[in-house]
């Protein structure tokens, strides 16, 4: 070891520590703020510098419990337990049915049955043949004494904390149905558990200290010179630490938008500036918008529970807007007035109420053609979906669709595939895109559009199509719709440069900041 190097790098912190302490002393935080005057996190920081430089090193942790007064606490030693109202109130009152000492006292209806099962148990209440709780004349248990001495005890600590160690076992046996760790709101106790955790210093530190002792180091070298100091000329009295122009200087982070969000709203920014409006709407929906809507017969296979996720209270939604419903039954029955012959079965109202997680954001287009769009007229929305999936580089089970539609008497395929281009090569980046015939319930005809990632090779990047009659006419709309589906998070895997789809979502902060500033 370097000794001579070693202490220029000293902080002061460090060499008070050192000078003050030999070998076989036991150190703790506790200890360095009480003999040396360090605030706690100075104490803290001294070690952890100290343990880095192999000068210290833990010799054991000990643990130690707390019981803190909360809020309740301080009310019952303000006011009395509710054991002890309950009791005054049936002296001076006589008999009552728990609903009254709960209105009188004005305690949750809980907490008195509670404390009067207790109290019965206790023989100090019971209750008489008119269900009324009667007190019994018994005297109250040294339970409720201790508990009122233990309320008290707290109240009166300067930080209202209470050390394990300081109370009687019959303190403890009496706190430990009154105290809880965590969602203590309804306790008038919190259980705090801390470690202390003791040092001693190495071998090395000894030699170290002597090195300090010869510099004449103190750990009262100032690290910075003030206007006062050069105003009164008490710098020339004292003494200043050592510094290194070497060290390279601290690293400045600003704080930045997340690239995925950026990316989100340049997309926003791109389909407003062509003139686009953006359309919105819940995370929760019912069968009936996310699929019956769709022309999605109620019997297809992505109805299955592993598909979609169902929410589990409430089940269902109270109705479905009319004349919509009675619509949508009708094109699956019949083909309704949409020219088609439906799907031939017997439409079940009740299963379209059922409460689910949007699991595609062709949800919002469909509310979007309920609502009385504008013919001609542009429409999108960004949409989180859910949808039960095996996760791997291409696939999430929670992603975001850009959905859009487009509504004009002159509005073809042609159209759709200049919107798919754009969506391809100017928001994704890709240079190789291709169209492939595809199938859904509620377009025809019905495209996908492909693009080449460098790595992944090709992948699906969206569904789109022309809706059909069934979809449209139910909804009061009687003009070609064009629609699509992008997955806009294989679009930000071309954007940012990624290789899977997870890396958007990484906790990894370094290469969230190494991402924003390539993109």
């Amino acid at each position: 070891m370097d000794t001579h190097a070693l202490i220029k790098n000293l902080h002061p912190l460090e060499i008070r520590v050192l000078r003050t302490y030999g070998a076989k002393d036991e150190l703790t935080s506790e200890r360095l703020q009480k003999e040396l005057d360090y605030k706690e996190g100075h104490a803290n920081q001294a070690f952890s510098w100290l343990v880095g430089k192999e000068l210290a090193a833990v010799v054991r942790r000990e643990p130690h419990t707390y019981f803190e007064i909360t809020d309740l606490g301080r009310s019952f030693a303000e006011n009395g337990t509710n054991d002890e109202r309950i009791i005054s109130f049936l002296k001076d009152n006589g008999p009552h049915l728990l609903p009254e000492i709960a209105a009188a006292l004005k305690i949750e209806n809980k907490d008195v049955g509670s404390a009067f099962g207790q109290l019965s148990k206790e023989g100090v209440l019971a209750m008489d043949a008119n269900k009324k709780a009667a007190y019994t004349g018994k005297p109250a248990s040294d339970r409720i004494a201790v508990t009122a001495s233990l309320l008290k005890k707290a109240a009166a600590c300067e930080n209202g904390l209470m050390d394990q160690t300081s109370l009687s076992k019959a303190e403890l046996d009496c706190i430990g149905a009154l105290a809880k760790k965590r969602g203590a709101a309804d306790a008038a106790f919190r259980i705090v558990e801390r470690e202390t955790v003791v040092y001693k210093l190495t071998a090395d530190a000894e030699n170290v200290k002597k090195a300090l002792l010869d510099a004449g180091l103190t750990g009262e070298e100032l690290g910075a010179l003030t206007p006062k100091m050069i105003a009164s000329g008490e710098w020339k009295n004292k003494a200043f630490r050592g510094y290194n122009i070497a060290v390279p200087p601290a690293r400045i982070i600003l704080g930045r938008t997340n690239p995925y969000v950026s990316f989100l709203e340049s997309v926003k920014d791109k389909l407003v500036s062509i003139g686009f409006e953006e359309f919105d709407g819940p995370l929760v929906e019912t069968e009936f918008w996310n699929g019956d809507a769709l022309f999605m017969p109620q019997f297809h296979a992505a109805r299955d529970i592993h598909d979609v996720y169902y929410v589990k209270n409430p089940t269902h939604a109270k109705k479905i807007e009319e004349p919509y419903l009675s619509n949508v039954a009708a094109v699956h029955r019949d083909g309704g007035n949409s020219g088609s012959r439906g799907w031939n079965y017997e439409f079940d109202t009740n299963f379209t109420r059922r409460l689910i997680l949007r699991s595609q954001g062709t949800v919002l287009s469909a509310h979007q053609l309920a609502s009385k769009p504008k013919i001609p007229g542009k429409y999108f929305g960004i949409a989180r979906c859910f949808r039960y999936d095996k996760v791997d580089a291409t696939h999430l089970s929670d992603f975001y669709q850009t959905e859009g539609i487009v509504l004009g008497e002159e509005v073809n395929l042609k159209t759709l595939l200049g919107f798919l281009e754009m969506f391809a090569v100017e928001i994704a980046g890709a240079t190789e895109v291709k169209y492939v015939p595809g199938y859904f319930p509620f377009t025809e005809p019905s495209v996908e559009v492909h693009i080449k990632h460098p790595v992944l090779g090709w992948f699906e990047l969206g569904g789109s199509g022309i809706f059909r009659p069934e979809v449209t006419k139910a909804m009061g709309i009687d003009c070609p719709v064009l629609a699509w589906g992008i997955g806009i998070d294989r679009m930000a895997l071309m954007a940012l440069g990624l290789n899977d789809l997870r890396e958007l979502f990484s906790n990894d902060i370094e290469q969230v900041r190494l991402r924003k500033a390539r993109y």
